[in-house]
């Protein structure tokens, strides 16, 4: 390809990418890590019709969206998200809607040397099917094993690789051999755009429950905060209220000073023993004992009313 042809290229790129900046209000920042080029097929057309995937050079992303800034100041924030093996997600659905079509794009695949683990792998202690020959690969990893029926077994749970590090080739050899795939490989989301907005991608899983609760721990931080400056705010009103009644309340137990919202507080600091739960288990006693008296009159009152009822039947 001819310096001409390239530079052609690069104008078409840059084009196609401010055309879909303009036409699509969201999209999704995706990182590609360890994807081949099979796997982004199909992730293409599982997106087809809901959104568009575009892959490019950093630089010319860069480049793009700079030129375009003096017509679009807004994109100004998509710059600090274009970092590493990036790519674009565009989409006029919600974005809610579209994420679980992009992580249902993972799939299991092998460790491989020298890739960073994205998260921990874990053998637990088994029985394998690989032969008294393969020991060297656990001894290699300082992994306690024995012959069992021919096959070597692993006699304690053993974690192979932590998360951020590299694979080394005998714990991918190893993993190879049991046939294990601790990894799975797709799009990543890290960054979101959203009308003029960047923020991380993690914050599309915010309920409104999330909401209220981060709410109540900002209107708490106000309160203490107007209460140990002693400056009045509207969060601090019900606080500075409940704290001038305690002291209203404080002063009436002190003195004989009384007022009618802290008369019971007062009654039942100067006889505690009126308000014990003794008088109530006699009084429930009481209520018991008499209850059979008022049935019993009841049933009275019953009997007399029937015999009237006969008497005015037969004329008595």
């Amino acid at each position: 390809m001819s310096g001409k042809e390239g530079k052609i290229k690069k104008e078409e790129y840059m084009n196609r990418l401010i055309a879909l900046l303009e036409e699509y209000p969201r999209l999704f920042f995706v990182t590609c890590d360890n994807i081949g080029s099979h796997h982004m097929q199909n992730i293409r057309q599982d997106l087809r019709g809901k959104a568009v995937l575009l892959m490019g050079k950093n630089t010319l992303m860069r480049r793009a969206i700079k030129n375009a800034l003096l017509t679009h100041p807004e994109w100004e924030c998509l710059l600090t998200c274009i970092k590493g093996n990036i790519g674009l997600v565009f989409t006029k659905a919600s974005l809610s809607d579209v994420k679980p079509a992009l992580l249902a794009s993972r799939v299991p695949a092998l460790a491989k040397s020298g890739i960073v683990a994205p998260q921990d792998v874990l053998i637990p202690k088994q029985v394998t099917t690989l032969e008294p020959t393969k020991t060297s690969f656990f001894a290699a990893l300082d992994i306690a094993t024995k012959i069992t029926r021919g096959c070597v077994e692993i006699l304690n749970d053993v974690q192979l690789c932590k998360e951020g590090e590299k694979v080394g080739s005998s714990e991918a050899a190893l993993m190879q051999m049991l046939d294990m795939k601790p990894f799975t490989y797709g799009l990543k989301l890290t960054s979101v755009y959203d009308d003029g907005f960047c923020y991380h991608s993690s914050l599309l899983e915010t309920t409104p429950e999330h909401l209220f609760r981060a709410f109540g721990v900002g209107v708490a931080n106000v309160a203490a905060l107007s209460l140990g400056i002693g400056f009045p705010t509207l969060a601090a009103l019900p606080h500075a209220v409940l704290n001038a009644f305690k002291n209203l309340v404080a002063v009436c137990l002190e003195t004989d000073y009384i007022f009618e919202e802290a008369k019971a507080l007062k009654e039942r600091v100067d006889n505690p023993d009126a308000f014990t739960a003794a008088p109530v288990a006699t009084a429930t006693t009481t209520s018991t004992t008499t209850a059979p008296p008022a049935a019993a009159v009841e049933e009275e009152e019953e009997e007399e009313s029937e015999a009237q009822g006969l008497d005015d039947l037969f004329g008595f």
